[in-house]
């Protein structure tokens, strides 16, 4: 029955440990954050890192159909982060140098744009709080 007892004990603090070990630190949120975001960039899934873009973003400047079409019009050859640097109030901003390619002409041009990133208490969550890159510049 002891022995019960000690292995019943000695589970509860495994699940417990991994537990908090799955909670992450703010850090590794944010890695993750930004891997998802490079990822769905990389991939052409722009509805995808449209959703991790701040909600108070997405509301203030919403997406119409039109607009994400026309991503559909390019293709993403490399996503390089050039370096990030810490802004006041916790915030974070990462240089990134895009390779973007027209699926039309199947020419290559690069560009770089900035990623801010912004961490939310309540929801436990870093959003991105630049939007989606503008690929056209613009135009």
């Amino acid at each position: 029955m002891r022995m019960m007892k000690h292995c019943w004990l000695a589970m509860a603090v495994v699940l417990l440990a991994a537990g908090c070990a799955s909670m992450g630190s703010k850090d590794d949120k944010l890695r993750e954050a930004q891997y998802a975001w490079s990822a769905a960039i990389r991939w052409g899934d722009f509805e995808g890192a449209w959703n991790l873009v701040e909600p108070e973003y997405r509301k203030a400047h919403p997406m119409t159909p039109v607009e994400f079409e026309r991503y559909k019009h390019v293709g993403i050859s490399r996503y390089h982060d050039l370096g990030e640097q810490a802004l006041a109030g916790g915030d974070v901003a990462r240089e990134i140098d895009l390779g973007v390619i027209n699926k039309h002409t199947m020419t290559e041009r690069g560009m770089r744009y900035t990623e801010r990133w912004h961490y939310d208490e309540e929801a436990k969550t870093w959003w991105q709080m630049s939007g989606l890159p503008d690929l056209w510049q613009g135009e």
